[in-house]
């Protein structure tokens, strides 16, 4: 996994909980690599697993909650870094059914060897996507922050369901209604 991955969401913990909690999460992890982060590293999973357990416990918030507002947060982090990628984009149809053939790609050749989830279009018209995601890291509620605020980017809103194909999470259908 990417390390600005993790250097957001050791961000976005201080930002809500305070440098104490970052500290907490880290020290009470087993983390290969300290709790030390780059941007440009790779690190492995079950580091960030390890530091969303801790956070939930802390927190009472569930991983999926804690996922779902880290993905939130990470947008920001696109807007900011990628105003060009978010600027080919009329609507957030158009941009959340390009994942797959246009945003991976692209994060492919800033983050060479990442390992992004799948996103398959199952069916598209002007006010409904239904997406099939697929990814053995079963963050869907990271995807589900990220499809929220591309309809907050574009003043739209929409209804998003998430169907488990999968129990575990591994494979997931998202049902997206624009109003």
């Amino acid at each position: 996994m990417k390390g600005i991955v993790f250097t957001e969401f050791l961000e976005l913990v201080e930002d809500k909980f305070g440098l104490e909690m970052v500290d907490y999460i880290i020290t009470e992890s087993d983390l290969e690599s300290e709790g030390v982060y780059t941007s440009i590293g790779t690190y492995s999973f079950s580091e960030m697993l390890q530091l969303l357990k801790h956070l939930s416990s802390k927190t009472d918030l569930t991983i999926d909650q804690l996922l779902l507002t880290y993905g939130e947060h990470f947008f920001s982090v696109i807007e900011d870094s990628y105003p060009g990628l978010l600027a080919t984009y009329q609507d957030p149809i158009d941009m959340i059914s390009s994942i797959e053939n246009h945003i991976h790609v692209e994060v492919r050749k800033i983050y060479p060897g990442a390992e992004l989830p799948t996103f398959t279009v199952v069916e598209r018209t002007t006010d409904k996507l239904i997406l099939d995601y697929t990814s053995s890291r079963a963050m869907h509620h990271f995807g589900l922050g990220l499809m929220n605020k591309t309809f907050e980017h574009f003043n739209s809103k929409a209804v998003i369901e998430l169907e488990k194909i999968k129990a575990d999470g591994t494979e997931v259908r998202f049902v997206i209604h624009k109003n």
